[in-house]
């Protein structure tokens, strides 16, 4: 990347501090960024300069008319509610909107992230080429997006190894879909060692109370954390989120029946945010709630 790409911070200044609603820039989640945007200008006009980073932005409000010029090329259409624009990195852009009160989700994604990601997929970085994408309906994305959305509403309460998770899904489907990548996305031919395995296993057991992360997980036994990742849930059958969630509802059941702590207290020391965070997934797993196990 050259010197004269601008950064996620002068991007927001871009974009009017004024009309920014929330923002995941103080959670510190690793190499993605999402804001939300409203404007309650009917029209606009803004020009960006090339960006850092990769930027891709889904409609949220009502339909509006929406033109975008590179230097070779030109998207004109109305943006209906859950299209998304994507920008890749290094890339100028002109945009013009006319009507309709823009309400936006925008996801910025670092390359190094990309780079990481593809890397454990098994795909050379070299060879990853975002293409621009115009007002392109993708409900697979858009649910990914939503539930981005929902975490940055809820203050990141799911916690770091949720985002993670997600944001991994997010990278791979854009490089499966909007990439020039022609390698098959796989990593069939590695494995963790059932000594690899029971490491992660046991750290996830002894710190279960922690905002786990995937960077924590994976240098127990000193992999990337993509990989680790990709591997976990090859050899568990479900991704390291899900395993971290399924065991703190167990131990949550174990210490319902065994102590006289509050289900508040339970829920903080087996890593819930809060009682209400417990019990969600409690009765997902179970199909009761914790007052009805005590």
């Amino acid at each position: 990347m050259t010197s004269n790409l601008i950064s996620s911070i002068e991007l927001n200044q871009k974009l009017n501090e004024k009309t920014l609603v929330l923002s995941s820039r103080q959670m510190n989640w690793n190499g993605i960024f999402v804001e939300q945007y409203q404007d309650p200008l009917n029209s606009r006009e803004v020009e960006f300069p090339a960006t850092s980073s990769h930027w891709l932005a889904l409609s949220m409000g009502p339909p509006a008319h929406l033109t975008q010029k590179g230097s070779d090329r030109l998207h004109e259409s109305i943006i209906q509610k859950g299209d998304s624009v994507l920008v890749p990195a290094g890339q100028l852009s002109y945009w013009c909107r006319r009507g309709g009160i823009c309400d936006s989700l925008h996801i910025r994604l670092k390359p190094e992230l990309i780079e990481q990601i593809a890397e454990a997929s098994e795909i050379d970085p070299k060879r990853i080429d975002f293409v621009n994408c115009f007002a392109q309906q993708d409900l697979q994305l858009h649910q990914i997006a939503m539930l981005l959305f929902a975490e940055l509403q809820s203050d990141g309460v799911m916690g770091r190894l949720y985002i993670e998770s997600l944001t991994q899904v997010l990278v791979i489907h854009l490089l499966r879909h909007y990439s020039i990548v022609t390698q098959p996305i796989t990593s069939e031919n590695r494995s963790l060692t059932r000594t690899q395995l029971q490491q992660a296993i046991d750290y996830i057991h002894t710190h279960l109370d922690r905002d786990l992360s995937l960077a924590e997980l994976a240098s127990v036994i000193n992999i990337s954390p993509t990989y680790f990742a990709s591997l976990f849930k090859q050899a568990t059958g479900i991704s390291p989120y899900q395993y971290v969630i399924r065991q703190r509802v167990e131990r949550a059941k174990v210490m319902l029946s065994k102590t006289d702590l509050t289900i508040a207290d339970i829920a903080l020391q087996v890593g819930f945010s809060s009682q209400s965070h417990l019990t969600q997934h409690f009765k997902r797993f179970t199909g009761m709630t914790p007052k009805q196990i005590r």
